[in-house]
């Protein structure tokens, strides 16, 4: 039942599941694996090492798994992982893997990828996220369930996202962003939590109260707090909230070791 336009160009050894469909002037090399269900709509290149999960969609023009845009990369194979029930739309760009970041990138299920996103090499995406229109992430960026990233974002390489957050359009995010935060500006902040988006993903009202607690220990400054230190503030909010597993989640975070400083609120000390 598999579907291939007679002008795509399909080299030996791809591996094709049943019900895929290739469009016109489709390019797929050695090496690809499409799954079942999966759709090149057309002028679709996909090279390398890469595996496309079920009943994703790619869409025009899109360039999926060519070599990685890093001088130190010397054609070592690498691999490029994208998971099922992916929407990538035209002009998307997802590169494999480094030597440098474990060889392999990955794209989690469910994401939608809007026009002009590009996921450089050695990345993590996980579940349901949202790239709107030429959202960018630079190599080696985490990027949790269930994020939105805002169109012409940029993210700069090492940074990590943590799950539910939400980056404003046109930001640039060159530190770590708390699960659950609002990240806005040029120069992008964090500026309270994801509170429409936990609502509408079924978060209760009792944790949603818990992470505004958390939060407002963590960062609001007010006369009580002006003297303490964020390190003092973090040991509070464990303490206080260490039977929440959402915000033990926010917790847990911010102590992980990693190559960025935290995405803070203009305010905070």
């Amino acid at each position: 039942m598999t579907n291939i336009h007679p002008t795509a160009i399909i080299e030996e050894g791809v591996e094709i599941g049943l019900d895929v469909k290739i469009g016109p002037f489709c390019h797929v090399g050695t090496g690809v694996k499409l799954a079942q269900g999966v759709e090149l709509k057309s002028h679709v290149v996909v090279a390398g090492d890469t595996t496309i999960g079920a009943n994703t969609i790619i869409y025009p023009f899109a360039a999926i798994g060519l070599a990685p845009q890093d001088k130190k990369y010397a054609n070592e194979p690498s691999k490029l992982i994208i998971g099922s029930n992916n929407v990538i739309r035209e002009y998307v760009t997802i590169h494999p893997g480094t030597e440098g970041g474990g060889l392999v990138t990955t794209i989690g299920n469910g994401c939608l990828f809007m026009i002009g996103v590009h996921i450089a090499h050695d990345c993590i995406v996980g579940d349901n996220a949202i790239f709107a229109n030429q959202a960018t992430l630079a190599g080696h960026v985490a990027v949790g369930d269930s994020v939105i990233i805002g169109g012409l974002t940029a993210v700069h390489q090492f940074v990590r996202i943590g799950a539910h957050a939400m980056i404003g359009g046109m930001a640039g995010v060159t530190q770590d962003v708390i699960p659950y935060g609002v990240i806005v500006g040029a120069h992008a902040h964090l500026s309270g939590l994801n509170l429409i988006g936990l609502k509408r993903r079924g978060f209760s009202s009792s944790d949603i109260s818990s992470l505004r607690d958390a939060y407002r220990t963590l960062f609001a400054i007010d006369e009580h707090t002006v003297e303490s230190t964020f390190k003092e503030r973090l040991l509070k909010t464990e303490k206080n909230f260490r039977e929440i597993p959402h915000v033990m989640e926010l917790i847990d975070f911010i102590k992980e070791e990693s190559h960025r400083n935290l995405c803070m609120p203009k305010d905070a000390a």
